[in-house]
């Protein structure tokens, strides 16, 4: 298994971490994902992409099986609306695909904003980078690596 810039950075700084493969055949959705690990939707998360009015681009970190609040979104951002960016701009803006969009090791650093929810969970799961391959990690090490702001996002 080849290390994505994702597994790099955790490596790099020494941060506990678990790398999970499972079994794809193009995108599948978080909840599947976490179907295919064995794990609860709630511990996996999906990492999306927004677009605030004047901030720009930020990460969004919410369970698998929950809706993200662009309402909530654009206040924790500080922005009066809040939009998610189109599918095709995914790869232009973060250098992931659709299914494999991880918070940490994209093309550029980007804000990222974790749902307080994963603070309830001793393991969270997220994209290593590529489709079918999830880290384990301690919530608390994944907000310190990406530096999120931890507030309520979901819907």
């Amino acid at each position: 298994m080849k290390a994505t810039r994702a597994i790099q950075i955790l490596v790099e700084q020494k941060i506990p971490h678990e790398v999970l493969p499972y079994d794809v055949d193009g995108f599948v959705s978080a909840v599947e994902g976490a179907n295919r690990l064995g794990i609860p939707a709630a511990a996996m998360f999906k990492t999306l992409i927004a677009r605030g009015e004047r901030r720009g681009v930020v990460l969004a970190l919410v369970p698998g099986d929950e809706t993200l609040s662009l309402r909530k979104l654009s206040q924790a951002i500080g922005d009066k609306r809040a939009e998610m960016v189109d599918p095709l701009e995914i790869s232009r803006l973060t250098g992931f695909v659709k299914g494999g969009v991880s918070p940490l090791g994209g093309r550029r650093s980007y804000p990222v904003y974790m749902d307080r929810s994963a603070l309830h969970h001793p393991t969270v799961y997220v994209s290593a980078g590529v489709r079918g391959l999830a880290i384990a990690i301690a919530p608390s090490d994944l907000a310190q690596v990406t530096r999120a702001t931890v507030v309520d996002l979901r819907d």
